[in-house]
């Protein structure tokens, strides 16, 4: 076991409560979620239907794969406006059970998407209406809360983006959803988790898209500001993004906006981002017309999966990074916030229990369709593992919280591999880590390196929150708890 030196040093997080106030002029409120007023209102209602559709991922002239989407859709994508109440159906045409889950918003706990714990699972055939209040910008995206791995792995997800009318205007905007695939050479699925993988780094594709597409070729003008929102959207894989050819800057993490931060400036001129996070890039083309390439540096073969060319050009390029609206966010009170801990380990026998149901068992079989489990146990969060296998039932609460307090968490990673730790109902404060590489910033998932140790800090909002690692083999494996807040 490491010892609690691992974490960030009082000065360094006094620095970083610093640095926090200098993201902008936040608006912090009572509590640590936008509730929906009472009655809730919609002033958008829709239906996302859960189905299979084919889709070319092997090129146009390859075969079919079987995959599942939205609305028929490949990555669904939906704009809203800011402030909006948004009445969403869920219906589920999948043959089997699921539910959906809106990542990042701050909503009731009721509508989270989490069977067992929030609601019941979603049979086949059913439908779940979420009421969401989204008074958050930002890129955001949803995806199912159960057999993630199988379904998500299947290609169900969706982009949420809630425009702000504040924001800068820019010249051009892209989306883009990496994804890889685990496809067979006749387009069919290879099984979408092994056990090799799961118990270590995770199990990759080898098929890798942008969109669907092996690499996305775009288009902006000469000169131009292009603001790129890049979603990775994967199960498994890190990525190291970086960009070639033009000024860029960080201006959003997971959709909540900081400073612009150059590209270049950040350690090895990359954003290491994990499964779940979300990046906003504001991106200068040159004036000359010469093309800007975004790429994942992670491996030595570099994936380059999209290109902007120059189409047309701007009649006065702007100078310098185009800063986003601060984000209106409940703000963590540092001096008073009680301090926390965990630490993402391998699950050890104290935290493997058996019930000793037999796996053909209807009982157990039932059981482990409602609880949406992994085959088996392999991490766990402080020695605390969710259900997996035949061992179910709702581990204890990793924490009992109380209703707009203030918690500072240091989350240390104690395995060999990165971690993507993501909070659902809350946008959290990310104050900084113990390899000092992260700027502070908002986010709801927060990508923690081997030996590393990091802070965060919220307000808490009342419910029954999940708090798991986002490299999905690793969620349904053991390394997901919860938090009760009352």
């Amino acid at each position: 076991m490491k010892s609690r030196g691992a974490g960030l040093s009082r000065r360094a997080f006094l620095g970083a409560g610093a640095a926090l106030g200098a993201l902008g002029a936040i608006a912090p409120s009572r509590l640590g979620q936008a509730r929906a007023p009472a009655p809730f209102v919609p002033t958008e209602r829709l239906t996302l239907a859960a189905g299979p559709m084919d889709m070319r991922l092997l090129g146009p002239d390859g075969p079919a794969t079987p995959c599942y989407a939205y609305d028929g859709e490949p990555f669904r994508l939906i704009r809203l406006p800011r402030g909006a109440r948004l009445e969403a159906t869920y219906a589920n045409g999948l043959h089997e059970g699921s539910s959906l889950h809106f990542h990042g918003i701050r909503m009731p706990n009721e509508f989270d998407g989490v069977p067992p714990l929030t609601q019941p699972l979603v049979e086949p055939g059913a439908r779940f209406v979420h009421q969401l209040p989204l008074d958050d910008p930002g890129t955001f995206f949803f995806h199912p809360h159960c057999d993630e791995t199988g379904q998500a792995g299947r290609g169900l997800v969706g982009v949420l983006i809630v425009e702000d009318p504040r924001d800068p205007r820019f010249d051009a905007e892209h989306v883009l959803c990496l994804k890889d695939w685990r496809l067979a050479d006749d387009g069919s699925f290879l099984p979408l988790t092994e056990a090799d993988g799961a118990s270590k780094a995770g199990t990759y594709g080898a098929t890798r898209t942008c969109n669907g597409q092996p690499r996305l070729a775009l288009n902006a003008p000469a000169g131009g500001d292009v603001r790129l929102r890049i979603l990775n959207v994967d199960s498994t894989r890190v990525m190291d993004i970086g960009v070639e050819g033009g000024e860029a800057w960080l201006i959003a993490v997971d959709g909540h906006a900081l400073k612009p931060v150059k590209l270049d400036d950040l350690p090895d001129g990359i954003w290491r981002m994990g499964p779940a996070q979300r990046i906003d890039l504001h991106v200068r083309m040159p004036a000359n017309g010469a093309p800007v390439t975004f790429g994942d540096y992670r491996a030595a073969d570099i994936y380059s999966f999209a290109t902007l060319s120059a189409r047309g050009r701007v009649k006065r390029p702007r100078k310098g990074p185009l800063a986003l609206p601060p984000p209106e966010l409940p703000v963590p009170a540092l001096d008073s916030a009680e301090t926390l801990s965990f630490t993402l380990q391998q699950a050890t026998d104290a935290a493997v229990k058996e019930l000793g149901l037999p796996p053909d068992d209807p009982l157990a079989k039932a059981l482990v369709a409602s609880f949406c489990v992994g085959a088996a146990t392999y991490w766990s969060i402080g020695q605390v593992s969710w259900s997996a296998g035949t061992r179910l039932g709702l581990p204890p609460p990793l924490a009992r919280m109380e209703v707009g307090k203030s918690y500072r968490v240091t989350i240390k990673n104690e395995t060999r591999f990165p971690h993507p730790i993501h909070l659902h109902g809350h946008a959290f404060a990310v104050l900084g880590s113990s390899k000092g590489r992260l700027p502070p910033h908002f986010a709801d998932t927060v990508l923690v390196q081997p030996g590393e140790a990091v802070d965060i800090a919220f307000v808490a909002a009342p419910g029954d929150w999940v708090f798991h690692c986002h490299i999905l083999e690793h969620m349904e494996t053991g390394m997901m708890g919860w938090f009760r807040v009352v």
